[in-house]
């Protein structure tokens, strides 16, 4: 269904958002520790896809997001609202500062041209040696260039839209309207 329909009455959806956070059960920021039973779980913000990225370090492993992307595929866009290249190279300079046997699980595989299987561990080594973007040896001047070359010729991610108003509630649906039933919006542009 599409638009207010059945005594439905269209109105803004935006005023159930609220914009100081409290809709999540709780804001991190840099060096916070999480508790799951026994296990510590350390917060690094990775800012530069979005400026609320965070990446997560339990043990010998790293669990990045969107941040990075297999070696062969490289790194997150950075056109998003509020996203930087510069702010994004800081970032995963920082993720590679960690050691390099740390274990590092991706949150998207794209299946770059030449690879036929899906890959979610690398490792911050692996990393550092051979990502198509960041490897050794790329400055911040490179790769700022380079990323905003690249996502200049990217459109939308298909799901942007519908996944932006789930995830900006902390993973609830938008509230229901007047006739009980809940609407994910999409703007039309009429030329």
């Amino acid at each position: 269904m599409i638009g207010p329909q059945h005594g439905d009455v269209a109105h803004d959806h935006r005023a159930d958002i609220r914009p100081d956070g409290s809709q999540f059960d709780r804001l991190v920021q840099e060096g916070d520790i999480l508790l799951l039973g026994e296990i510590d779980i350390g917060v690094l913000q990775t800012p530069g896809h979005t400026p609320a990225c965070v990446t997560y370090v339990i043990g010998d492993a790293v669990f990045v997001g969107d941040t990075l992307f297999m070696p062969d595929y490289g790194t997150a866009r950075s056109d998003f609202p509020g996203g930087s290249a510069p702010d994004l190279y800081r970032s995963i300079r920082k993720i590679l500062a960690l050691p390099g046997e740390t274990r590092m699980f991706v949150g998207h595989d794209y299946l770059p041209d030449g690879r036929r299987e899906y890959r979610w561990e690398t490792s911050v080594a692996e990393q550092k040696a051979s990502n198509v973007h960041i490897r050794d040896g790329v400055s911040e001047a490179e790769f700022v260039a380079l990323r905003r070359a690249r996502d200049a010729k990217l459109d939308a991610p298909l799901l942007i839209l519908p996944s932006l108003q789930v995830n900006i509630r902390a993973g609830a649906l938008p509230p229901a309207g007047a006739n009980g039933h809940v609407y994910l919006r999409l703007p039309v542009n009429l030329i």
